[in-house]
């Protein structure tokens, strides 16, 4: 790599440091959320939870060890990863597969008004299958089900960035 290469790059990296530009979902300061702490509670056993929990925690958002000490309850009412065969072959094998990730999810404060009604989260892929693969596949289905449940990490911390209080009328 030349020097002037290298000079170019610094100079890319301060420019972009200086007007405060970072990378989507990595909030560095934390004041885009109106709320300052928040409780999760979930069913235990499922990866969503932890990596929420992680990404959370990096977007610089406390989280309470009781809903009493939180300003926001996060209540995720219910996880579901599904397959559903999409297509077969004349010989009656399965060449499609469409997976569904779909996560069910609420938030209210303290006094029990909803800030994000109850809501889902889903998305779903298709994936070719291909019998004389079976180890290759599993693995492309775990890969699938994990990018599906990162995206569904990042769209419930979007949606708690806008979250805000919705009283009954």
């Amino acid at each position: 790599m030349t020097i002037t290469r290298r000079l170019f790059l610094l100079l890319l990296a301060l420019v972009l440091g200086a007007c405060n530009y970072h990378l989507r979902g990595s909030n560095i300061s934390g004041d885009q959320f109106p709320f300052k702490s928040l409780y999760v509670k979930g069913p235990e056993g499922f990866p969503f939870l932890g990596d929420l929990k992680r990404d959370l925690e990096i977007n610089r958002i406390k989280l309470a060890a009781t809903p009493e000490q939180a300003d926001l309850v996060l209540e995720i009412l219910s996880i579901q990863a599904t397959k559903q065969i999409l297509s077969l072959s004349g010989s009656g094998r399965v060449q499609e597969y469409q997976l569904l990730y779909r996560v069910s999810l609420r938030a209210y404060d303290k006094q029990k008004v909803d800030w994000l009604p109850v809501d889902d989260i889903s998305m779903s892929r298709i994936m070719a299958y291909d019998d004389s693969q079976i180890l290759a596949k599993e693995q492309e289905e775990a890969l699938l089900y994990k990018d599906m449940r990162s995206d569904a990490v990042a769209q419930t911390v979007r949606r708690l960035s806008r979250a805000k209080p919705h009283p009954e009328q």
